[in-house]
Formats: structure tokens, sequence, C-alpha cells
């Protein structure tokens, strides 16, 4: 009786409608940022190097600390890495200048270097495209690592090999105000007319060397001639678009269709969107951050609360996050969705309300999911297309160098 039972409950069973598949649970989009490649091409962390007592793998806050960028912010954030800043302020072009340049870039990337050492448990120094992921897959953090204004090579191009032998990958020829290699966006007079003749021998030598030429700075007329010489995509790592606010730093939406058919990418700066960045009362406290490696912890905590009050008062009107995206969101429906990308300017300035430092980058995936876009545009924007465009750059070294 009990095998009778046992056996019509087997047949019912086998009869009986197998259940519906599940549908597949859509990819949330904090899932999705997690999961991708993440890259910001403008790092100016390095400015911080020099601080005394300022550790990169401590966690800090603007507020008070004046940085954007550290090791767990960007675990915290999701930001897999980008490409960090050798910068150097504009100064006269004369010997003496020209040998200070190079002084101080020589101590910051030593200081850069030796960073990335002390954590290497943490973030691994990348030179290749390829490198990206292999590192990311290891756990670590990835660092490109990047010059803004090449005043410190002097009167020759030469010293380029010495930065590529160090690791550096991009460049731009220069930053505000014009030196021996072109004329900048804003700040000083167009000596050249775009770019000078040393200028032209620059871009030669980036594109022999396999490094990404990056117009961010550079004059319209500059810009122009960059896209005509160079044989190799150009990038603009951080800057924005006109038609969100007309600045010099800013490009109009032909420049970008331009940058489009080169090849390019446009990657959205989160300064100049709006006309807090450049008050008369905030320059001189800017001014004082670029000396912070000369102050002691206590002035230079003194200093990010002056900061911050000026930001409470100035700020209390400013345009927020939705400012950055409508750039970004244009930036895409112009350009199309292989040539925008993300520089938000981190410790350069950058940060807007409710974007104030890289802990806030989850915001921007899911932004453009809401708007539709796919998870394999989210990640070309976020990271396959300063990828490509580093694959182009060293494909075409690699040609050259046969």
């Amino acid at each position: 009786m009990r095998i009778s039972v046992i056996i019509g409950a087997a047949l019912l069973a086998a009869c009986s409608p197998s259940p519906a598949p599940q549908a597949a649970q859509p990819e949330s989009a904090a899932t999705l940022h997690e999961r991708i490649l993440t890259l910001d091409t403008h790092l100016d962390t390095p400015i911080h190097f020099e601080r005394p007592g300022w550790n990169f793998a401590e966690r800090r806050s603007f507020e008070t600390d004046l940085s954007h960028v550290d090791l767990p912010r960007m675990r915290e954030g999701g930001l897999d890495g980008g490409f960090f800043v050798l910068y150097t302020p504009q100064g006269p072009t004369d010997e003496a200048g020209l040998a200070n340049a190079k002084a101080r870039a020589d101590r910051r990337l030593a200081a850069m270097l030796r960073t990335l050492e002390v954590n290497s448990s943490e973030i691994a120094l990348a030179t290749r495209a390829e490198q990206a992921e292999e590192i990311a897959r290891s756990g670590r953090r990835i660092a490109f690592l990047a010059v803004e204004n090449s005043y410190p090579l002097g009167n020759s191009v030469a010293g380029l090999s010495d930065w590529y032998r160090a690791g550096i990958r991009m460049a731009g020829p220069v930053h505000n105000g014009g030196n021996q290699f072109g004329d900048s966006a804003n700040g000083g007079t167009q000596r050249w007319g775009g770019l000078s003749p040393l200028g032209r021998e620059w871009v030669r030598e980036m594109n022999r060397l396999g490094m990404i030429i990056d117009g961010s700075h550079a004059s319209d007329a500059a810009l122009d001639q960059l896209m005509a010489l160079s044989t190799t995509p150009v990038i603009l790592s951080h800057s924005g678009l006109k038609v969100i606010f007309d600045h010099p730093r800013n490009i109009s939406d032909d420049q970008l269709r331009a940058l489009a058919a080169q090849g390019g990418v446009l990657h959205i700066n989160s300064v100049f969107l709006t006309r807090y960045n450049m008050t008369d009362r905030r320059r001189p406290l800017s001014d004082r951050m670029n000396r912070m490696s000369e102050m002691t912890p206590e002035q230079q905590r003194a200093l990010a609360l002056e900061w911050a009050a000026l930001d409470r008062e100035e700020r209390v009107n400013d345009t927020g996050f939705d400012t950055f995206m409508a750039a970004l969101l244009h930036c895409l429906r112009v350009a199309g969705v292989d040539h925008c990308g993300i520089g938000a300017d981190w410790d350069g300035g950058g940060g807007v309300r409710e974007f104030e430092d890289v802990t806030a980058l989850p915001r921007i995936t899911a932004r453009l999911i809401e708007a539709g876009y796919s998870a394999a545009d989210v990640e070309k924007i976020w990271s396959g297309n300063i990828l490509r465009v580093m694959r182009q750059v060293e494909a075409y070294a690699s040609r050259t160098a046969r």
C-alpha cells in the first residue's frame, strides 16, 4: 500500500507542469558601479603628497583637510583609479624660472613614486592600458601618471623621454598662462596664435613616445592645432562646455564635434560650471593651497576652515550635481557615448553641492542608468573610452618604432 502511494505521487509529480523560470533581476546601479572599471582622468591628489602629516592611506574630508581623494574614499566611492597628476604652476620662462620649475617637478614626481611604493599593497602604477584590469583583478587601485603643464621641460622636448621612463603616459602643453609650448585658454596674452614651433615639436615627440595628448587648458587655436597635428586622438582630461557655462576653459559644441571626429574624448569637469570658482576672495586661498607643503598640520587645518567658511557664504545658491550631469548628458547627446568620460578635477578645484568628493561617484552611474544608458555605455564613459585612446596611442608608437 505504501509503495503504491509513493509511485502514484511520483507519477503525478512527473505530469505536473514545471514551474515557470524566474526572470533575471536587472542589475542595480550600485552593483554595476562596483562591477565595472571606473577611472577619472585628472586627479590632482599629488599636491597633497608633500604635505607634512598627510597620509594617502588615511580617510580625510574636504571640510577639514581640503582633499577630495584618498585610498579609503576611493574604495568607498568605487573609484578603481585614474591619472594622478604632476602639476607645476606656470612661472617665468627665463633661465631661472625654468630651472626652478624643473626642480619643483622633480620633487613632486619623486613624492608620487614614493607614495605609490609605500602603498603598493593598495595601489599600483600602470603604464599600459592592458594593465588596468590586471591590477583591478588583484584588488588594488590603479595609478596612471600624467603631467599638467609641460613648462618644466624647458626649451627642449628631450625631457619627455625621461617622463616616459618614469611611467608618465599623458601630458598637456600648458596650464594657466601661455608658455614656451603655446597659448593657454586663460591667463596671459595669446603670444603664439596657438602652438609655438616648440609646441609643434612637442606634439610629434608625444606621438613618437606613445603618450596621450591632453588639450585641457590649451587655447581654442592651440586645441585646434593639437587635433590637426596629432597622429593619435587628443583628449581633454578635465574640461567643460560653453553651453553650460561660458568660460574660456570650456569648449563649444563645434569643438566637441571636431574632437569626436578625431577620435578624442571630452572628460567632464566639475569646475567652471558656475561663477563661484573664480571669485576674488577665493584666489588668495587657492594660492595658499599651492604652498601647503610648507605649512604645519595646524596651519593646513586653519586654511581648510577658512575655505569652508567661504564655501558656506558663497555657495548658498551655487549650482550642484544636476549641473554636472547636465554637462555630461549634453556631451553624450552631441558627441556620442564613445567620446565622453569623467575628469572631475578632484583636488584641483573640483566638486559642487551633492558631489563633494569621490565618495559621491556612484551617483553618476545611477543617473546614467536613469537616463537610459546601458551597462556597456556606462563602462565606456567610465573607462572604456580612455583605455581605447591609450591603446591607439600605444599601437601608433609601436608601429613607428619599427
